[in-house]
């Protein structure tokens, strides 16, 4: 991504007549404060997978974890392009974002060291990780397997007045 940000486009044909492209900023915020985010991948026979997590926005992509053995990481090792969404969850106020892109593993110490920290900072000491092995580890010991999203195209549901979709592409 350039240091302009993505290109913003207002979907007319779903957005009130007053409303304009919201700034990319928007949907930051909302990924940075939200503490919920809903990941969809695709099983290995095609059909969806949906599961709620938590998840952090860092340098422009956001990180989830997982352990190795969970559905969603078996269905990353074959198809790694994923959708994630959050928002306000209502229907007359708030923003609600989707994010699509790929998820990467994550495998350096470093950047595990300061996610984790960041982790711990977002969600408390419950969700305090250790490094090993270019994984978390948690205190029993079970590996979570890190990725990051960088969106590659991702949308803006704004609620209320006005009503407005925008979609941002990256580049």
């Amino acid at each position: 991504m350039s240091g302009h940000g993505p290109l913003a486009e207002l979907h007319p044909d779903y957005s009130d007549r007053s409303a304009t492209a919201l700034p990319w900023a928007r949907a930051v915020d909302v990924l940075t404060r939200a503490e919920v985010f809903w990941l969809s991948t695709v099983r290995p026979d095609g059909r969806p997978h949906v599961t709620p997590l938590i998840g952090l926005w860092s340098d422009g992509a956001l990180h989830f974890c997982t352990g190795p053995l969970e559905r969603k990481a078996r269905n990353l090792a074959k198809n790694p392009e994923v959708v994630v969404t959050t928002g306000d969850n209502a229907l007359s106020r708030g923003l609600d974002v989707v994010v699509e892109g790929r998820a990467v593993p994550v495998t350096d110490e470093a950047r595990l060291v300061r996610l984790a920290e960041l982790w711990e900072a977002k969600y408390g000491a419950d969700w305090h990780f250790e490094v090993h092995a270019g994984a978390f580890t948690n205190v029993a010991g079970d590996r979570a397997e890190v990725f990051e999203v960088a969106p590659r195209k991702a949308f803006g549901f704004g609620k209320g007045e006005p009503f407005s979709q925008t979609r941002w592409l990256f580049g």
